[in-house]
């Protein structure tokens, strides 16, 4: 049995709306396929499709006293997740997501992440001490947990989601990093993006490119690439990166090599392409393996 996983960060309670098209900017009436609300948001992502392949996460995030926070708390109550909710003043996270049939997505933020002055990291801080690794995603509370998980000692991961390589948000999220996800999609010259991350001293980035696979670049110099595993039709790509995020640590904590940690991530992306669900229901260490 591995140790526990510590996830920080990222929760939401989304509007999904399914389309022919993403809109063009003139004035329309459009008539969606379909539109439902699910759980959403990178942590909780992460933490559903970690807990289905057998680990223990250990999820921290903010929500709000609101029906949408209580939602949210009742969508994250499996048996694998440990929950430590901090309650804010601000209402709960809460985003409209655009899909169009191909899969592209454009996500409005219309309750944009809690950023209270002070966090109440007493639990977490805790419990890392079981932690085998700490996730932290790139919310702006988390920064301030970013001195404390490094002075730990414990790996952390992160994942810099649509990162163009400049921005200097990401900043405290890299240098704390020992493990770097991130996405092609504002990179036209991801390569050298990953190779100047390799060189800040991390020891592997991987750099999705959604339905082209993805790239691995190790300290020591090596690359990887890993294709899509196809699907037999695309139902709903929401949370597909976490998904893919998770297979990978999963594959990591048991001692696999990096081919098939990516291998694995590859599978549980595909898997959730193919639900509604941030964690595909089919999904399980039996069915990975």
């Amino acid at each position: 049995m591995t140790k526990p996983i510590l996830i920080l960060g990222g929760a939401s309670l989304d509007t999904i709306i399914h389309l022919p098209a993403l809109p063009t900017p003139e004035p329309q009436t459009i008539w969606p396929r379909e539109s439902y609300r699910a759980l959403g948001s990178t942590g909780a992502g992460k933490s559903l499709n970690l807990a289905a392949l057998g680990q223990t996460v250990v999820f921290h995030t903010l929500l709000g006293e609101d029906p949408e926070g209580q939602q949210i708390q009742v969508a994250l109550g499996h048996p694998g997740i440990r929950l430590l909710t901090e309650q804010t003043d601000a209402p709960t996270e809460q985003h409209v997501n655009l899909m169009s049939a191909d899969g592209k997505r454009i996500s409005l933020f219309i309750q944009p992440p809690p950023e209270p002055e002070q966090v109440d990291w007493n639990q977490a801080q805790q419990a890392l001490a079981e932690c085998a690794v700490a996730v932290v995603n790139i919310l702006g509370y988390t920064r301030s947990a970013l001195p404390w998980l490094k002075a730990s000692g414990t790996p952390i991961w992160t994942d810099l989601h649509d990162y163009d390589g400049h921005n200097s948000y990401h900043e405290p999220f890299i240098d704390a990093a020992r493990a770097i996800f991130l996405s092609s999609d504002n990179l036209p010259d991801y390569r050298t993006t990953m190779e100047g991350l390799i060189a800040r001293g991390k020891e592997f980035v991987v750099c999705t490119h959604g339905s082209e696979g993805a790239t691995l670049l190790n300290k020591e110099g090596r690359w990887l690439e890993q294709p899509v595993m196809p699907v037999s039709g695309v139902v709903d790509t929401n949370g597909a990166g976490d998904a893919f995020f998770s297979g990978f640590l999963h594959r990591y904590l048991q001692g696999a090599e990096l081919a098939d940690c990516l291998r694995a991530g590859a599978i549980c992306g595909a898997l959730c392409v193919t639900s509604r669900e941030l964690a595909s229901p089919e999904l399980s260490r039996e069915r990975l393996a």
